[in-house]
């Protein structure tokens, strides 16, 4: 039987439950369309596959782990469909969540190079639990009655997004989940359950010409959740000959990062980064670690002068 979650990790669980339960990201620059419905590249007949996996608070029992995926691409200059999947674990399995959604997105050509995407996102959440072996940091098994039973429920979901772009700038405001659900229901007269809260993203980019071959590409996002503070991420990326690219970045009142990927073929970037706890739970882990890989395929193999991604 599988010994799960000292008291740090029992402790998070119940923060995901009340406050913010949506995963956090690192290069959500290169993960948009997971975020936001209505990212767009204007790029038709090119398809944008991209794959993410994080493992945080390196060392804490039972932290959280995510996988997400995506594939994207414009069937139009008005019309751009996708599929997004994310997977997140908490505790080993002791609170799993997968979402699978298809996404779609009618584009607004607003005059010049001004760009106006108007997304939706429509698919499932499916929740499970795994109590089993569950330990407290006293050494006896969890006896709370809220957490006797395991928990497997599989519910729609909707979610909706804005993002304006043009060839240098980009910013956007989505939803991804807009039905608030119960994940654990009242039982045994015991008002204990955790609501699925609305999550609201704010997201922003810009890229600097230093000359040819130097970019500077800042970006930001915001989270907005009742019941948690709002979180900020700042980054700063450094772009050489459209290969390799250095940046920083910090997410207010948790953590310092380190980002950096690279064009290992014209269709094929890897990255990573790495994040340094500086909250009160830093004492507990030894970091996180983000692997990304993006993957474009032309389908009528005739190149293109830039990523569709970030400029």
């Amino acid at each position: 039987m599988k010994k799960i979650v000292l008291y740090i990790s029992f402790l998070f669980y119940i923060i995901t439950a009340s406050a913010q339960q949506d995963p956090e990201y690192t290069h959500y620059m290169y993960n948009m369309s997971v975020i936001n419905p209505a990212y767009a590249t204007g790029t038709p007949l090119m398809m944008n596959f991209g794959g993410l996996y994080r493992t945080q608070w390196v060392g804490a029992v039972g932290s959280p782990k995510t996988f997400t995926f995506f594939g994207h691409t414009a069937l139009s200059d008005k019309i751009e469909v996708g599929l997004s999947l994310v997977s997140d674990d908490i505790g080993d399995g002791a609170k799993k969540e997968n979402n699978a959604y298809a996404d779609f997105a009618y584009v607004l050509n607003l005059g010049g190079k001004n760009k106006l995407s108007l997304g939706l996102k429509a698919g499932f959440s499916a929740l499970q639990s795994n109590f089993n072996g569950f330990i407290l940091q006293s050494g006896s098994a969890a006896t709370d009655a809220a957490f006797a039973e395991n928990i497997n429920v599989t519910k729609p979901n909707i979610g909706i997004g804005a993002y304006y772009f043009r060839d240098n700038f980009y910013v956007g405001l989505s939803a991804p989940n807009l039905l608030k659900s119960k994940q654990i229901e009242e039982k045994s007269g015991l008002n204990a359950y955790g609501s699925e809260e609305i999550h609201t993203y704010l997201t922003a980019g810009y890229v600097f010409q230093v000359n040819d071959m130097w970019k500077i590409k800042p970006a930001s996002m915001a989270k907005f959740v009742k019941g948690a503070p709002v979180a900020v991420d700042i980054t700063a990326n450094v772009l050489y000959n459209e290969k390799f690219e250095l940046g920083a970045a910090y997410r207010i009142n948790d953590s310092f990062s380190a980002l950096a990927n690279i064009n290992v073929t014209p269709s094929l970037r890897i990255g990573y980064a790495y994040d340094y706890t500086i909250s009160n739970l830093g004492q507990f882990n030894s970091g996180t670690h983000e692997i990304m890989l993006l993957f474009d395929l032309d389908l009528l193999g005739k190149g293109y002068d830039k990523s569709p991604r970030f400029f």
